[in-house]
């Protein structure tokens, strides 16, 4: 069983046990607080015979002092026949009211502590307790396997909400949820008899009647050399039975002290186990330093977050597992395909796929790329690879490497087909390294390795008809994604660009709808999106949505978008027909890896054509006026100079440090964006030198060639773009 299924089955076991002990906690934690408020912490300084003395002459019936871990000191004592516990000022030992071990109802710590089961509950609640630091130590894996490493540890998180929300709280409170586990053992190995404490049995010491009356507390040199800072509990002789010593219990032991000479009768070191226990009950219950029991208050609360966003990405993934039908048998299928998912998106390639070879007569068998294989029937082998976190396998694929490297090659094909996101240095890394493998081997190819870019259809498309070319068959391959439920939006305004001929453009402005807490949790909801995140929009008659980056945020009150007509594009056709009131559906898709940070360092924003709108986003909601410098790459300043106010008027705002245009189809315009790029070189040399965080957005062909320019530029400084990727400052949007 894999770290994977370990997690997700032990938080869903044990999960609602952890979220009682978690609220308990968090109320429990909150003891610590109310007790250092309630009372004077004693002075360091303070020695316990003065604070003897200043207690006695308060409280005539006192029989025993204890230093709370508090600070504040708490007095026992008889009034007659009625006890009492009472905290003191020991600057005079007034008493300052009534003391009592928690301000919560017992059944609080019972149920924490016991599940209000006794004996058998305080067993059940040390196996939650092993079972959470269990879940910890998985959660810690597949938190570095998903980021990538401990260098990326902290980098920023994609998913839905519930993934995001599962991860960033993760990332801030594992550490101390695992320590909470560690301590919660330790504390009950002592509670259910495991480990013993004290040193042994009491030792059989009494005080020596002498004939004279007991000696008064400021002679006794132990008490007297002894601050309260090391008291622990002090009790006192009973006056009933001469024999009786006073007890001393401190940091470092106990001593047993003849009540009428003075004498220690009897020393006993604290044991290790007891230190052990000390320390864990610190930092278990935050007693002794309530900042930290804030700290553990606030852990406790995240624990009913933690295993709501568990349930609910648990369920998304149960209702996105895979399911392939048409499956033919593994010895009668002349085609195999095998699939590495993380997410299980991949799996849906897969399908369209499956289902397009068996239209075609082809008998295809689909499976894990762990189960990789062939067989006397096998004609052709596909693998469809996603890469997961910095270039490592899915989980699930983990050890298909070595399996592969256990078989011989045959003359079957194996094409590979990677996914990735082009955010990431590890793009497509997996089916990379696939690629190599099986060509080192001498498997061959009836394809060269293709890369998909964010699960574009329209991309895996392209590739069907370069596969349907090679086998001499009508193949058409048509991915239908699992859709996420869909807003209305409404068409507010638009502003209508010429373009070239049979190309016209518009930026197209929608109001949107605020949304519940549910759909923003399914990471569908429209209520949170920034600039450079992307708005999936369906066009009627299709169930294949079309992606546009987003020229707005959130804040700005309104989804904005920029479009051009496509030749034969059912959705920009459908969208540039479009009238103010006009509606359409449509759902967001966050690109966390294109988004900008908070910085203030300079931001270097590259776009060519309709690429300018994500960018013109992030100078939009640019409030702090961070130095950006746009180059903008187009065609004709008449015809597709898009945002051509908006940029001129944030100019002269601030928002936009400089900007650099280029038209490449109108004299001495400059060329291309890369050109100006090239100019520029010693200023964009400089920008890099300061730290300047790039984000490019265009055309697949056009970041490719800014790109070779920055590594021309970049050079000098002996940097590249793939180090700039590495450090999370170049990112890239590509159509």
């Amino acid at each position: 069983m894999g770290w994977k299924a370990i997690h997700r089955w032990l938080g869903l076991t044990i999960g609602t046990l952890a979220v009682v002990l978690g609220i308990t906690g968090a109320i429990l934690a909150f003891d610590p607080v109310q007790q250092a408020w309630q009372a004077p912490a004693a002075p360091d300084n303070l020695s316990v015979a003065t604070l003897v003395e200043r207690v006695t002459r308060t409280i005539p019936g006192a029989e025993e002092i204890r230093h709370l871990p508090s600070g504040a000191i708490a007095v026992f004592s008889f009034d007659g026949d009625q006890a009492r516990a009472s905290y003191v000022d020991p600057a005079d030992g007034r008493v300052l009211g009534a003391w009592q071990p928690s301000a919560l109802p017992r059944w609080v710590k019972n149920l924490h502590r016991s599940l209000l089961l006794g004996d058998a509950g305080r067993w059940g609640a040390a196996g939650i307790a092993l079972a959470v630091g269990v879940l910890c130590i998985s959660a810690l894996v597949l938190l570095l396997r998903r980021m990538g490493g401990w260098r990326r540890l902290m980098a920023r998180v994609r998913g839905s909400l519930a993934q995001r929300i599962h991860v960033v709280t993760g990332r801030v409170v594992l550490a101390v949820l695992c320590l909470t586990s560690l301590t919660a053992l330790t504390m009950s190995a002592s509670t259910l008899g495991l480990v013993t404490l004290d040193a042994g049995t009491e030792p059989d010491v009494v005080s020596v009647a002498s004939g004279h009356p007991d000696l008064p507390v400021g002679q006794l040199s132990m008490l007297q050399n002894l601050s309260v800072r090391d008291l622990r509990k002090l009790n006192f002789p009973n006056a009933a039975d001469p024999e009786d010593t006073w007890k001393l219990a401190t940091r470092q032991g106990e001593a047993w002290i003849d009540r009428y000479s003075g004498k220690t009768l009897a020393w006993q070191d604290v044991t290790l186990a007891q230190r052990v226990y000390d320390w864990a009950l610190v930092l278990h219950t935050g007693e002794g330093a309530w900042p930290w029991s804030v700290v553990l208050a606030l852990v406790g609360a995240s624990v009913p977050l933690f295993w709501l966003s568990g349930v609910f990405i648990w369920w998304q993934a149960r209702r996105q597992a895979p399911r392939i039908t048409g499956n033919s048998s593994l010895a009668q299928a002349d085609v195999l395909i095998f699939v590495a998912s993380e997410g299980g998106s991949t799996w849906g390639f897969a399908q369209a796929l499956h289902d397009a070879l068996s239209h075609t007569g082809h008998r295809v068998y689909t499976s894990a790329l762990e189960l990789f294989q062939t067989t006397a029937a096998t004609r052709q082998v596909f693998v469809l690879a996603a890469t997961y976190g910095e270039g490592q396998a899915p989980a699930h694929a983990s050890h298909a490497l070595e399996r592969m490297a256990t078989l011989s090659a045959s003359a079957v094909p194996v094409t590979v087909l990677g996914f990735g996101d082009r955010q990431y240095p590890a793009f497509c890394a997996f089916a990379e390294v696939l690629e190599k493998t099986l060509r080192a081997q001498g498997w061959p190819a009836l394809l060269p390795l293709e890369c998909i870019h964010q699960q574009s259809s329209q991309q895996f498309a392209r590739w069907g008809q370069a596969l349907a070319q090679a086998l001499g068959e009508p193949l058409v391959l048509e991915h239908v994604p699992r859709m996420p439920p869909t807003t209305a939006l409404t068409l507010v305004t638009r502003q209508d660009y010429p373009g070239l001929i049979d190309q016209p453009t518009a930026i197209l402005r929608f109001a949107w709808p605020a949304q519940g807490w549910l759909e923003r949790l399914r990471g569908h909801g429209l209520a949170h999106f920034a600039a450079g995140d992307l708005v999936g929009i369906v066009p009627p008659g299709s169930a294949v949505p079309r992606y546009y980056s987003l020229a707005s945020s959130r804040e700005d009150g309104f989804l904005e978008i920029c479009v051009r007509q496509m030749p034969g594009g059912l959705c920009s056709t459908h969208l540039l027909g479009l009238q103010p009131d006009d509606h359409i559906a449509a759902f967001i898709r966050s690109n966390p890896g294109f988004a900008l940070p908070r910085t203030r360092r300079p931001v270097l924003l590259i776009g060519a054509g309709t690429g300018v709108a994500p960018l013109a986003g992030f100078i939009r909601r640019n409030d702090r006026h961070t130095p950006m410098h746009l180059y903008f790459g187009g065609r004709d300043p008449e015809r597709d100079f898009y945002f051509g106010p908006e940029i001129r008027h944030w100019l002269g705002e601030g928002r936009l440090a400089s900007v650099q245009t280029v038209f490449s189809r109108i004299p001495e315009g400059g060329g291309y964006v890369q050109d100006a790029l090239r100019r520029d070189a010693g200023r964009v040399r400089d920008l890099v030198a300061q730290g300047a965080i790039v984000r490019v957005c265009g055309s697949r062909a056009m970041a490719r060639d800014v790109a070779e320019t920055l590594d021309a530029v970049l050079a000098p400084l002996q940097s590249s773009i793939s180090q700039l990727k590495a450090k999370e400052r170049y990112a890239e949007d590509v159509f």
